[in-house]
């Protein structure tokens, strides 16, 4: 196994020396390269975003925005990153920078770096095109979050900026036009990324390994339950920055080819443990609608280029925003170790605070999702902010109503409880009755009062309990006949 190097700017950097423990911007930090800050350590703020080479759909290679204050460096040997630093110099601004300084988007310049790396990555999306109507807001694309050049502002929701606001740093967005032909990342793209080889790094006790495969993989795990596996790294990033832990065993599944398919069938969607959010939302296209709700409402595009459902799934955490869409979807969770693999209903997966049934020794391989959805379908997240944030309760509603009656009913719950639960008593009361005011209002009664509800720092159990039953009212509202796909 050869010695771990990182290429930064076009220059291969050795991780000698280095603790697997070590965030990408720590790292960076000490190589000179302090464009890249610190603002939260917890990737809310993207002032450490940076560019990684990663695979692309229509061009070998796409720019990837992602924390570099989440993601252990030894978790990119072998790959290619680009920094602030190499988009541009003083007497050479990339054309990102030069909008950004023109157009007034920078004034304390702490965040600036990170959106100059967020906004190139949008920059250099291969399929961004420019909008053929206008928003009636300014903007001249097709809503006020896209601009008349194909720029999708979805792309700056991981980052904040506290000095100069949002609009100069939209209009230095809009103003963007496309890559000119002697642009050399623009030229990369065309060219597949390195291959991510298989990595050993350890230090200070601890250890970093990604396996080269998925039997190397399971074998570690049957030989060392206590190791913790990470993909995107965006839950354990933020435990190994706010709260000190350092696991003794880390293994990187994120890249593990096993991991990494998609399939779509006549009777289902498997979707790879190990794609990133962004990667899923791509690869769907729109056939799960009620997920294509959800992406969008999942922290930032920053975090979902490198969450996966998977991971989501993995941590076991009641908040995570897939999973009561996952459990509306009734989907099921493929889990393989050296013994094979085998098949659990999500709606079984949860044990406990954080605890599931998958084994110390398996890996979660992928998520399967039958086919056709439901007609009716709707996620609801309550939370402070319209992005970027954690949900105070999740809704995930798929209903399927034909000849004005509720025929099937499956409704999954976050944050109500010590586990994601299926909302079943309200299923029940929503089955085989009519799709109208009287049968809307007393399964929002019911709804109302399922899970625990608890009183934390996010919402009290009575908000809770409320935003339970209003959502029930708010989906008849806005779907008064709904549509019979799916029956």
């Amino acid at each position: 196994m050869q010695s771990p190097a990182v290429t930064v700017n076009g220059r291969s950097i050795p991780l000698d020396g280095t603790t697997p423990h070590t965030t990408a911007l720590d790292w960076l930090r000490t190589q000179g390269l302090v464009g890249c800050k610190e603002g939260c350590a917890e990737g809310e703020c993207g002032a450490c975003s940076v560019l990684v080479a990663r695979p692309g759909r229509t061009t070998p290679t796409r720019w990837t925005a992602l924390n570099a204050c989440l993601v252990p460096v030894a978790a990119l040997a072998g790959q290619e990153l680009v920094t602030a630093e190499g988009l541009g110099t003083p007497d050479a601004l990339h054309p990102v920078q030069r909008e950004m300084a023109e157009r007034g988007g920078s004034q304390c310049g702490y965040c600036t770096p990170g959106f100059v790396c967020s906004m190139a990555a949008e920059y250099y999306r291969a399929d961004r095109a420019p909008a053929a109507a206008s928003d009636g807001h300014g903007g001249g694309g097709p809503d006020h979050l896209h601009g008349p050049n194909g720029f999708d502002l979805h792309a700056l929701s991981g980052n904040l900026c506290r000095c100069t606001g949002y609009r100069p740093i939209r209009d230095a967005a809009f103003a963007l036009g496309a890559p000119e032909d002697d642009d050399l990342l623009a030229a990369r793209r065309s060219q597949p990324p390195p291959e991510v080889p298989a990595t050993r790094v350890a230090a200070d006790g601890a250890e970093f390994v990604r396996p080269s495969g998925l039997a190397e993989a399971l074998t570690l795990l049957a030989e060392r339950p206590e190791a913790l596996l990470v993909a995107g790294c965006t839950d354990w990033g933020v435990d190994v920055n706010l709260r000190g832990q350092r696991a003794p065993l880390v293994v990187a599944i994120d890249q593990l080819p096993e991991l990494r398919g998609f399939a779509v069938t006549d009777s289902a969607v498997e979707i790879g443990a190990a794609l990133s959010l962004s990667e899923v939302e791509e690869r769907l296209a729109g056939r799960l609608p009620l997920l294509d709700q959800v992406f969008p409402q999942f922290a930032s595009r920053l975090i979902r280029n490198g969450a996966t459902i998977g991971g989501n799934l993995g941590t076991g955490s009641p908040i995570g925003d897939t999973t009561p869409a996952l459990l509306a979807l009734e989907a099921t969770v493929v889990l393989a170790s050296l013994d094979g693999q085998r098949e659990v209903e999500l709606a079984d997966y949860f044990t406990g605070y954080r605890r599931s049934v998958r084994r110390a020794d398996e890996v979660i391989r992928a998520v399967r999702v039958p086919l056709p959805p439901a007609g009716l379908a709707a996620f609801h997240k309550v939370a402070k902010r319209r992005f970027d944030d954690i949900s105070s309760v999740a809704i995930a509603f798929a209903l399927d109503v034909r000849g004005g009656v509720v025929r099937r009913a499956r409704i999954g719950l976050g944050g109500v409880a010590a586990t994601p639960v299926r909302a079943r008593a309200t299923e029940e009361a929503l089955t085989d009755r009519p799709w109208d005011a009287d049968t809307v209002r007393e399964a929002a009664a019911v709804l109302a009062g399922e899970g625990t509800p608890l009183d934390d720092h996010r919402s009290s159990a009575a908000y809770r309990s409320a935003m339970l039953g209003q959502a029930l009212h708010r989906l008849f509202a806005e779907n008064p006949t709904p549509s019979e796909v799916g029956a």
